[in-house]
């Protein structure tokens, strides 16, 4: 990877519908040539996906939480894996080091909606314990990418 692939990167990171003309005008390259860095570094999984940023607000969703979770010792992780991953409350889902097992990041309707949440996780037997900490804002925040909204 070389500085025009970083700066690409950047380019289609900040938009990612921006054109290949507009990307080669920024990097002295020819659309086409663009376009075959571009398929290389999807080849190489530098590039994961291509995906759009959506304002939580507008999915009724404008409330971060942070849920730092301790599963229960007789926890199935797997089947907790597999619920992080389908449940569309849950933004991100990190594997931690420390005192916790997981720590979580929702977008919820509003405060109420953790109680729900927690109270799912409790019915299917995952949760040890669990501390919440609401986001006030977000003077630096990734994109919003909905999962199953």
């Amino acid at each position: 990877m070389d500085k025009i692939d970083l700066k690409i990167i950047e380019m289609l990171a900040a938009d990612s519908r921006r054109s290949l003309a507009d990307i080669g005008n920024s990097v002295d390259l020819a659309p086409s040539s663009v376009n075959e860095r571009i398929r290389r570094l999807v080849a190489a999984g530098v590039i994961r996906r291509f995906t759009v940023e959506v304002d939580p607000a507008a999915l009724d969703r404008a409330t971060q939480i942070y849920v730092w979770v301790a599963l229960r010792e007789d926890a199935d992780e797997g089947a907790f894996r597999e619920f992080a991953g389908t449940d569309p409350r849950i933004e991100e889902c990190h594997h931690v080091t420390g005192a916790w097992s997981y720590l979580i990041k929702l977008r919820l309707k509003d405060v109420s909606a953790v109680e729900e949440f927690l109270s799912d996780l409790k019915s299917a037997n995952f949760l040890g314990r669990s501390e919440t900490v609401l986001a006030l804002s977000s003077p630096v925040e990734a994109g919003v990418i909905p999962k199953g909204a």
